[in-house]
């Protein structure tokens, strides 16, 4: 009789992804080509560039994004692991070639993008996911510092802050304050004490606040969105034309394609305030069905992380656990913008908003955080194996010798 727990045996464990997260972010994806279709078409009207201009580069972009994504879930994280530093030294230079002329691009007065021979590529959408690997490589390799000094968060810290200075000069608040947000909190998840990261962050915040209040431009933004209808045509514009969105949305939307708002008076309508128009075309419904797949993805992304440094893939779980964050925290800021509590921040839904360069690296991050699912449950099911197959069920590697067992048994009797 043929032997099906041997036959696993021989196998050995088999990894599998979180279906839950993939049918959450493939959603998110295909929720976002409607909203790009539907908020674009005025946009790309009033600039006399055909009506799906937007929708079929957004659809290249995913495409491409899928690619990577695919790649990504492919690819053994030993391998990111292993090259940890190569990565961060990548970043570092992506961040420095935007301020070479000629490499980098300036458009509306920010250095953020690099020439590319077809299109632009806006760097910090890459550095995002490569703080992260390379925050979850060195709290793997200086577990104990972290947990028990000072010096140990040091590193990291110093890390994300040399992103935020390089970052500042671009000018991106929004990306500098997002990386160190996911920083603190994969150090607070690799067991730092509380006490330590206030006194690493408590600086960085301060350098935040000064650079703030450094640009009038910037404290403007930080302080208009608490009372916008006191200036609704100038700096106020942006959310009094969200809210007013919002607002007619109600409970079930005007309908796909009916919103008012997105026809020249809501700047950014696909990309920065593409929530709002979700809003107003589909209401509360379509909030909480967007609201939901963004919890379930986060919720499922953090769960296995935190499986994952529960039973050795230390890893994994922090790989998982930041790109989670990552997602959760840009969503949080995204939509906070759009509904009025949060300033201005200029930071794209993930999956959702038209972009390329945050499309396909958000693909990518995807991917990446698909693999650690798969290597956590890989983890876990050898685990089960372990537990649940003894050692004297292995079958004898000698073909040979295995045939002859029956025989020896028989002459044993």
């Amino acid at each position: 009789m043929f032997d099906t727990t041997q036959a696993k045996r021989r196998q050995g464990p088999r990894g599998s992804f979180d279906m839950p997260l993939v049918v959450a972010l493939v959603g998110l994806a295909c929720i976002g080509v409607v909203m790009v279709t539907s908020s674009s078409i005025a946009v790309a009207d009033s600039q006399h560039i055909g009506a799906f201009y937007f929708l079929k580069k957004h659809l290249l972009f995913l495409g491409l994004g899928a690619v990577l994504a695919g790649f990504a879930m492919r690819t053994e994280l030993k391998l990111l692991e292993k090259h940890a530093y190569l990565l961060l030294g990548l970043a570092v230079l992506l961040l420095l070639l935007v301020f070479v002329p000629g490499i980098g691009a300036r458009i509306n007065g920010a250095r953020r993008w690099l020439h590319l021979v077809i299109t632009t590529f806006q760097p910090v959408e890459a550095v995002k996911l490569i703080l992260v690997v390379y925050t979850a490589s060195y709290l793997v390799r200086h577990r104990e510092s972290v947990e028990t000094s000072f010096w140990g968060l040091f590193k990291p810290i110093m890390v994300a802050g040399l992103f935020v200075v390089l970052l500042l000069l671009q000018p991106d608040f929004g990306s500098a304050t997002l990386m160190i947000a996911v920083t603190i909190g994969m150090i607070w998840l690799g067991g730092a004490k509380p006490v330590y990261l206030g006194g690493m962050g408590l600086p960085v915040v301060a350098l935040l606040w000064f650079v703030a209040k450094f640009e009038p431009y910037r404290m403007r933004r930080l302080t208009s969105f608490i009372d916008p209808w006191a200036d609704p045509f100038n700096d106020g514009f942006q959310l009094t034309q969200s809210l007013m969105a919002i607002g007619r949305g109600e409970w079930t939307g005007v309908g796909l394609g009916s919103s008012v708002l997105k026809l020249s008076y809501l700047p950014e309508a696909h990309t920065d305030f593409i929530f709002a128009v979700i809003s107003e075309e589909l209401g509360l419904a379509g909030i909480l069905l967007v609201m939901g797949l963004f919890a379930l993805a986060v919720g499922r992304g953090l769960a296995m992380g935190l499986k994952g440094m529960e039973i050795g893939q230390r890893f994994a779980g922090f790989v998982a656990c930041g790109v989670s964050l990552m997602l959760g925290l840009q969503t949080m800021v995204s939509v906070g913008v759009n509904l009025g509590a949060l300033p201005t921040k200029g930071l794209t839904l993930p999956l959702i908003s038209y972009g390329g360069s945050s499309i396909v690296l958000t693909c990518a991050m995807a991917g990446v955080l698909l693999r650690t699912t798969y290597e956590i449950n890989r983890a876990i099911d050898a685990r089960q194996m372990a537990a649940r197959i003894p050692a004297n069920a292995v079958p004898d590697a000698n073909p040979a010798v295995a045939a002859s067992a029956p025989a020896r048994e028989a002459v044993t009797a």
